[in-house]
């Protein structure tokens, strides 16, 4: 038996023994090793003393007796009226059951008695497990509730392999409103994509025929020509952006997550993940620390190019960041489920073991990367001199300011994906299994195509009006998208989901604050690296004095 707990509240689970429920004759099972993956997600398996033995059916037996006094009844009417479920598994593969049900009046409760399980096997594999609940019965107190089980063995022609596929639902997922999503948000890329090459093609060529044609000019000319554009500020563009050590560990960590989301969904695709308690997330957590190198290198490396000193500092932040982010959160969370004795407590033992990671695996591996980032890409090799004062930015137009840009920037990526966030959305907060990680590919793809097309063309605007703070800009016109994100995360919690309480209302907004803000992160990073080739490039082929 795993969990039992109210239906709509999907995190909100207990152990299947804390409701009165009684345990069969048969004492022990083969030894059951509990992953991390599990163990973070809230699985309580425990033995249910059913006596099952393979290809011997079992006629209606009862295994025991609940002995009904108020106390038990009560535990009991409460889970019916919460419409509680359970879940169980043979063999790795789950059942769900629900607990009992009540008139249409409300006055009466009434428990399934009887587990009627109909198992399929192919060969000396079990491939096919249903469950039947039957035997109503009317809660009262103080009598006895005989609770009985019967087990029927039929072949099947079900391969071991595929023996997951009736869990899916392809009538969700491939259904025609996804494919017009992906071929939509594809079309978007085009028009962006198309957008971004004319601003670069027809308008530098101009710019560049301008600025070449004003090389040409003596000196008195050029003194009463009107200068103005983007080569204005090439002696401040490649000036260190403020706060260069938060800066520099935002976009370590952006491109530490984007490199977890590219390898785990190839891993998904390959292997089905789906199939295996707690895989995935296991998997996440593997990779994350595996890819602890990529953090440093790109967080070191720009730390360096903009003459931090503090590297030591910076390689710490870069590290913590977001393992610091998710397990507060957890952490926060986790009160709330010991206060409610809810199976999602994390046990100490787990913390202990998460935290071990972030010390002996996370830091050590970044720290390498931060050594690496510094020797191989710390130089600053910039294509123009800095110049030693800062220029003053001139006034522009309301819509030209970088508060302005930055709340636009994420709508168009946030456009192209959220139909996506719908699905992935659905299979976490209810019971759908997701599958189809080749959507979620192409989405990825799209997504970093979109955001890089619309930094460049934010930045192009915001240097043509003189004003060279790009870099906090365009990291944070990219990142905006985790706001329309979260937004969206209050649409879906209220017109999308029945659920209630406090646990799972806390659970869902705080795991979709850590969701969103580590998609903003990686949105950032993608749209500043982006950003930052394109501006190298502009400022290489223009003639500076």
């Amino acid at each position: 038996m795993n969990t039992v707990g109210p239906y709509h509240n999907r995190q909100e689970t207990y152990k299947y023994f804390s409701l009165p429920f009684c345990v069969g004759s048969k004492k022990s099972i083969s030894h059951y090793h509990e992953t991390l993956g599990e163990a973070l997600q809230g699985v309580e398996l425990e033995f249910s003393g059913l006596d099952i033995k393979f290809k011997d059916d079992v006629m209606q037996t009862t295994y025991c007796e609940v002995d009904l006094d108020k106390g038990r009844r009560d535990a009991f009417v409460y889970a019916i009226k919460n419409h509680y479920w359970y879940q169980m598994y043979i063999d790795d593969l789950p059942i769900w059951g629900i607990v009992g049900e009540a008139d249409e009046n409300g006055e009466d409760y009434y428990l399934w008695t009887y587990k009627k399980l109909e198992i399929g096997f192919n060969g000396n594999r079990i491939v096919d497990v249903n469950l039947t609940s039957e035997g109503k019965v009317k809660l009262v107190p103080n009598t006895k509730i005989q609770m009985s089980y019967s087990v029927k063995w039929k072949k099947s022609d079900v391969k071991f392999e595929d023996r997951f596929d009736k869990y899916l639902d392809p009538s969700f997922f491939q259904h025609r409103i996804h494919w017009f999503s992906i071929f939509n948000s594809f079309m978007m890329v085009i028009f962006l994509v198309g957008l971004v090459s004319m601003i670069l093609m027809r308008t530098l060529r101009k710019d560049y025929a301008r600025y070449s044609k004003e090389e040409e000019m003596d000196d008195m000319d050029r003194d009463l020509g009107d200068e103005y554009g983007w080569k204005q500020v090439h002696g401040d563009v490649f000036r260190p952006s403020s706060h260069p050590l938060i800066f520099s560990s935002l976009i370590g960590s952006g491109c530490q997550i984007f490199a977890v989301s590219l390898i785990v969904i190839i891993v998904a695709m390959i292997e089905d993940l789906y199939t295996e308690r707690g895989s995935m997330l296991s998997t996440a957590i593997f990779v994350y620390a595996a890819t602890s190198p990529v953090n440093g290198y790109f967080g070191g490396s720009l730390y360096a190019r903009q003459g931090g000193r503090r590297w030591i500092k910076q390689m710490f932040i870069g590290a913590f960041l977001i393992p610091a982010m998710v397990c507060g959160t957890a952490f926060f969370i986790n009160f709330i489920a010991i206060y409610y004795h809810a199976s999602r407590a994390i046990p100490f033992a787990t913390m202990v073991a998460v935290c071990c990671i972030c010390f002996f695996v996370i830091l050590p591996l970044n720290l390498v990367g931060t050594i690496l980032g510094r020797n191989l890409s710390g130089q600053p090799n910039f294509p123009c001199r800095v110049n030693a004062v800062p220029r003053p930015i001139p006034e522009k137009k309301w819509f030209m300011e970088p508060a302005v840009i930055v709340c636009l920037g994420g709508i168009l990526p946030f456009g192209s994906i959220f139909i996506e966030m719908y699905f992935i959305f659905t299979s976490f907060w209810a019971y759908k299994i997701y599958y189809v990680y080749g959507f979620m590919m192409l989405v990825l793809v799209i997504l970093c195509i979109v955001t890089v097309c619309v930094t460049i063309v934010c930045t192009y605007f915001l240097l043509n009006a003189e004003d060279y703070r790009w870099q906090w800009t365009s990291f944070l016109s990219a990142a905006s998208t985790a706001i329309y994100v979260y937004m969206y995360s209050f649409y879906y919690y209220f017109f999308k989901t029945k659920m209630y309480g406090l646990f799972q209302t806390s659970f869902y907004f705080g795991y979709m604050a850590v969701f969103s803000t580590a998609l903003g992160i990686m949105c950032g990073a993608i749209g500043y690296m982006g950003t930052s080739a394109f501006v190298r490039k502009i400022y290489t082929n223009v003639k500076i004095d």
